[in-house]
């Protein structure tokens, strides 16, 4: 239950911060960004290692590799755009995956 509850924190901060980047935001705020979100798709990646699931794992772990701070890509803004609202619904979605599965594991 923990683990569902912090898989969930983190999803709903991520989307906050994706949804923040879609407004004109200092480029500080991007930098911050990039950097949490490498960690916390990291965490969502090995989360879904450890449970097996390989979909949510390789689309986090992506992820993970698209968002790093260290190799930036230069996709322009409006890429980015797209990409932060394809992530913000993927992990809402996924809230809402995790959320069905863990009702139907308790009946």
């Amino acid at each position: 239950m923990i683990d569902f509850l912090i898989k969930n924190i983190i999803k709903i901060t991520l989307s906050l911060l994706f949804i923040g980047a879609l407004f004109k935001m200092p480029y500080n705020y991007y930098e911050i960004m990039r950097f949490i979100g490498m960690i916390g798709f990291a965490i969502l990646g090995y989360k879904e290692l450890e449970k097996g699931s390989k979909t949510f794992m390789i689309i986090w772990f992506g992820s993970v590799l698209l968002i790093n701070p260290f190799f930036k890509l230069a996709l322009g803004r409006t890429v980015w755009n797209v990409v932060d609202v394809i992530w913000v619904i993927l992990l809402v979605s996924s809230i809402f995956i995790g959320h069905k599965k863990s009702k139907d594991l308790e009946k």
